[in-house]
C-alpha cells in the first residue's frame, strides 16, 4: 500500500513563518473569469496569446497584478464581468468596481492604476474586498483548502447580512502567490494576505478589515513592499499592538527596513535570510530549500 506524499501547505506548515511571503503588488487587477483558468492567468489559456501578452507587458509597465476572480460556487457565464481595481499604499488605498464586456477593455485600464487618486473607472468600493485562492490548475491545496474557506465566507457575509460592507465582496480568485499557505486570502484594498486560517479565523479578519485593522494572527504582510518591509512592519506592529491599517509606512531604500509610525516614530529592523530543509514549493514540484526573511532586531530610532 502506497502512502500518500504530504502536501506542500502541510509541509510549510512545519516550520516556514508566514511574515514576508505576501507577492509584491502596489496594485491589482482583477477580472471575472469563471471558468478555464490556465496554470498561469495569462499563459494564453484563458484570453489567447495576443492579449496576454500585451497585457502582462502593461501590468508589469504599471506595477499591478493581474488575478482572475469568481464568486464562489457553481460558475454562472454573464454578458458583462466584473472588474475589481485597486492600489494598495498606506494613507491612499483604494478600490473600484466596473464592468466590461470584452476583457481587451482591460489594456486600456490597466496603465491608469497607479498609485495617486483613484481614476474613477467605476464606483467606488468602501468595504473590503476579500479574494480567496482556488486555484486547482496550479496547486491542489488552493483547491481543497481555499473553496470551503470562500463558500464559508460566502454563507457568513450574505447579501441578506447587516455586515453590508462585506456582503457582495467574497471571490474566489487565481494564485495568490504562496500556495503552500493554502488556504490563502487577500483582502482589498490593501493588500493584506493571510494564510493558514479557518473559517472562524478568515471571518475575523474580514471583520478586522471592515473596521480598518490588520487581523495580526496569519498575516503574511501587505503587497505594498517587499518580503523585506513585510516582515519589518509585522514585527514592529508585535511590538507597538497597533493594529489599525495604515498606522505604519515602511521605508526600503536602505540597507535595513525603516519603519514609521503616523504618530513621528520610527524603528530599523534589522533582517536576515534564513535556510530550512528542503520540500516542494508546491504539490509534486522538485524539493527545494526554503529561505525564509526574519527580523532579528528592532531598533527604536
Amino acid at each position: 500500500m502506497t502512502t500518500a506524499a504530504p502536501t506542500c501547505s502541510a509541509l510549510s506548515a512545519v516550520d516556514e513563518p508566514l511574515p514576508g511571503t505576501t507577492a509584491t503588488a502596489p496594485g491589482y487587477v482583477c477580472l471575472e473569469f469563471p471558468s478555464a483558468w490556465g496554470r498561469d492567468v495569462l499563459d494564453g489559456t484563458a484570453l489567447g496569446a495576443e492579449l496576454s501578452s500585451e497585457l502582462s507587458a502593461r501590468a508589469d509597465a504599471a506595477g499591478v497584478r493581474i488575478m482572475f476572480i469568481r464568486r464562489p460556487g457553481r460558475d454562472v457565464p454573464r454578458p458583462s464581468k466584473t472588474v475589481l481595481l485597486a492600489r494598495t499604499e498606506p494613507g491612499n488605498a483604494w478600490c473600484e468596481r466596473l464592468e466590461v464586456t470584452d476583457p481587451a477593455e482591460l489594456l486600456d485600464i490597466v496603465p491608469r492604476v497607479v498609485a495617486g487618486p483613484s481614476p474613477g473607472l467605476g464606483e467606488a468600493v468602501s468595504g473590503p474586498t476579500v479574494l480567496v485562492c482556488a486555484h486547482g490548475k496550479r496547486d491542489q491545496c488552493c483547491a481543497v483548502l481555499g473553496r470551503p474557506i470562500a463558500a464559508a465566507l460566502q454563507a457568513e457575509f450574505t447579501l441578506g447580512s447587516t455586515e453590508t460592507h462585506v456582503s457582495d465582496s467574497v471571490w474566489e480568485c487565481s494564485h495568490t502567490g504562496g500556495h503552500r499557505f493554502a488556504p490563502s486570502m487577500i483582502v482589498l484594498p490593501t493588500g493584506y494576505s493571510y494564510g493558514r486560517l479557518d473559517a472562524t479565523q478568515s471571518a475575523e479578519a474580514v471583520r478586522a478589515a471592515a473596521r480598518g485593522e490588520v487581523y495580526v494572527p496569519g498575516a503574511r504582510g501587505r503587497s505594498t513592499w517587499g518580503a523585506a518591509g513585510q516582515v519589518a512592519e509585522l514585527a514592529v506592529r508585535d511590538i507597538v499592538g497597533d493594529h489599525s491599517m495604515d498606522a505604519f509606512t515602511v521605508d526600503e531604500t536602505g540597507a535595513e527596513p525603516l519603519v514609521r509610525h503616523r504618530d513621528g516614530r520610527a524603528w530599523r529592523v534589522d533582517v536576515e535570510t534564513r535556510e530550512l530543509a528542503a520540500r516542494p514549493a508546491s504539490c509534486g514540484a522538485t524539493p527545494k530549500p526554503v529561505r525564509p526573511v526574519i527580523a532579528t532586531k528592532v531598533t527604536a530610532l
